[in-house]
């Protein structure tokens, strides 16, 4: 079993165990503190998504954060019950755990997000998969924080405003487009 640190919020200092899986790289301490800087620390009320959860660190530091709800949707089943036991230990009611392919999950929600976590394990092309069915489940003031192996400049509607990279990772923060 691997871990991570949740950095900020009621939870900071708590930690989020996972089982090592081919592509899951949780976000490190570093840039998970840069996110937080560029959302603000305090997240109250929003709604949010963490569309390929893995380990779960970005979700549960929203709700560690005051996010009102957060669902995180993994697919693979022995990441999914770590998720469970991390969401159990850490006694997370505006947690909600999926377990679905992400783009069948996004075809049938029904609840809009205020900011989602969009962290694709590389080389798959799921950003591009996904991008064509945001508009229906991101509220129009949503903001999308993404990792890639590239820098993502646009998704969709939702360009990039701030950009990082840590090593091999390229992080963005991405704000829509207004017309």
């Amino acid at each position: 079993m691997s871990r991570v640190r949740i950095v900020g919020g009621e939870w900071k200092r708590r930690f989020v165990t996972f089982h090592a899986a081919p592509g899951l790289r949780p976000t490190p301490d570093a840039v998970r503190e840069t996110l937080f800087n560029w959302l603000g620390q305090d997240l109250t009320g929003l709604v949010c998504l963490d569309l390929f959860a893995g380990s779960g660190v970005l979700g549960f530091e929203a709700a560690s954060r005051g996010a009102a709800h957060v669902t995180l949707v993994e697919r693979d089943a022995r990441t999914f019950g770590a998720l469970g036991d991390n969401a159990a230990l850490l006694d997370g009611d505006r947690l909600e755990l999926v377990r679905a392919d992400a783009v069948k999950f996004l075809s049938r929600a029904t609840r809009r997000y205020d900011l989602l976590f969009l962290d694709p394990p590389y080389g798959r092309g799921w950003i591009e998969r996904i991008a064509p069915r945001l508009d229906s489940v991101l509220t129009p003031e949503a903001r999308i924080y993404a990792e890639a192996e590239h820098p993502v400049e646009r998704i969709g509607a939702w360009e990039a405003v701030r950009s990082g990279q840590a090593g091999q990772v390229h992080y963005q923060l991405l704000e829509r487009v207004q017309t």
